[in-house]
């Protein structure tokens, strides 16, 4: 009964290539918005996309959707200029991402942004925003291993309503802050998002400084967290993992998600102090609609309309607060604000890389992040909130 299916990034190949050695493996894939393709019923409207064609068949035979990663090439024209952006040998080489909607058809193409020692492939020349629609959840977003660390794309996607990511990964494990499971869990949590993470399978890989692990997926909701982390030991053959989880998508479920725990609205509200007032604030995640937030009894509508700005990728949220400024006079305030956006990611992690879900989270008018938790199931790893200041990353 699975609707969508992810599996891991370099699961195909594998890695650690040098840009000559992955050459036979890359396939030519076309861009979904700019032509239609279905590799499994137009085989031969391409040469050389045998990759591309199994995947689309199985996608087909099995009525399902599925997200693969592979290695794309993409040629570009051989330019004199020392300043071009294409490389000597004629052509761009991507870690790539494509989905495939359940009759086959080629429907997204996400080239990794952020590479992590990929000597084997390029750096797309601009971030890329890649969504899909799906019959039966809605929007999903795409993003690959270390881009779940960085504002661009992660956040951009997050940050124009994508509740719902894609995220096939081959993560390196780093305890105590960094493991797997941890972040991904974390990630979701912090940033109120269902994470479908495919991670690869490898002990030992070699690094410089020694050795390290890949293990760890999930499927992870702000509500609830499906995950397998092996261990030495454990059967090769991994493990897979299905869950059904409340749809995220504002749009495709009405503006309100249906969980086992009862309706949640969404998008959630979140506190925050503005001179020294602490407001309750609702974030607007869609070019124009109408929002509503309450700080108690007192509530702010705003009907709105936003005009993109060239590149502005700014977030914005309505405010609302209703008593004593400075503990001196009474007020009552309803404010659009733009907000700063960092984000905190909180984990706790038991022995096993055992996941706990934290009994409490609170954000103080002050901006302090507080994570409450008790009856720990067994012994304590990590108990982390893991904060990015994404607009420091150029400072």
């Amino acid at each position: 009964g699975v609707q969508i299916l992810v599996f891991p990034e370099d699961g195909i190949q594998g890695f650690n290539f040098s840009r000559l050695s992955i050459f036979n493996y890359l396939e030519t894939i076309p861009d979904p918005q700019e032509e239609s393709w279905n590799p499994c019923t137009e085989p031969g409207k391409y040469n050389n996309t045998e990759v591309l064609q199994r995947l689309s068949c199985m996608a087909r035979h099995y009525n399902l959707y599925l997200v693969a990663n592979m290695a794309d090439l993409q040629p570009c024209p051989l330019k004199t200029d020392p300043s071009s952006s294409c490389p000597p040998d004629g052509h761009w080489q991507f870690n790539t991402n494509a989905v495939f909607s359940s009759d086959g058809l080629l429907v997204a193409r996400y080239h990794k942004q952020n590479l992590y020692f990929e000597e084997s492939f390029d750096k797309p020349l601009q971030p890329e925003i890649i969504t899909f629609d799906t019959p039966f959840a809605g929007r999903f977003g795409l993003i690959t291993c270390f881009d779940i660390l960085f504002y661009k794309p992660t956040i951009e996607l997050v940050e124009k309503g994508v509740h719902q990511l894609i995220y096939p990964t081959g993560w390196l494990n780093s305890l105590p802050l960094l493991d797997s499971v941890q972040f991904q869990s974390a990630f979701s949590l912090g940033a109120k998002v269902t994470l479908l993470a495919a991670n690869l399978r490898k002990e030992n890989v070699p690094l410089t400084r020694g050795y390290k692990t890949m293990t760890g997926s999930g499927i992870y909701t702000p509500y609830s967290a499906t995950y397998h982390h092996a261990q030495k030991g454990d059967p090769e053959e991994g493990m897979l993992l299905v869950a059904r989880v409340p749809v995220l998508d504002p749009l495709w479920a009405g503006q309100s998600v249906d969980t086992e725990e009862g309706l949640v609205e969404a998008p959630e509200t979140f506190n925050s102090s503005v001179t020294y007032d602490p407001l309750t604030f609702v974030p607007l995640m869609e070019t124009e609609g109408e929002v509503n937030v309450c700080n108690g009894k007192f509530c702010c509508k705003l009907q709105y309309r936003r005009i993109q700005q060239g590149d502005s990728k700014e977030l914005y949220a309505l405010g609302a607060f209703a008593g004593k400024h400075h503990g001196i006079y009474f007020i009552q305030v309803c404010a659009l604000l733009r907000c700063a956006g960092e984000v905190v990611y909180p984990s706790v992690l038991a022995s096993k890389f055992v996941l706990e879900q934290p009994k409490q989270l609170e954000t103080a008018p002050d901006g302090t992040v507080t994570m409450t938790h008790s009856n720990m199931t067994d012994g304590l790893v990590t108990a982390c909130l893991y904060g990015r200041m994404y607009h420091l990353d150029n400072e």
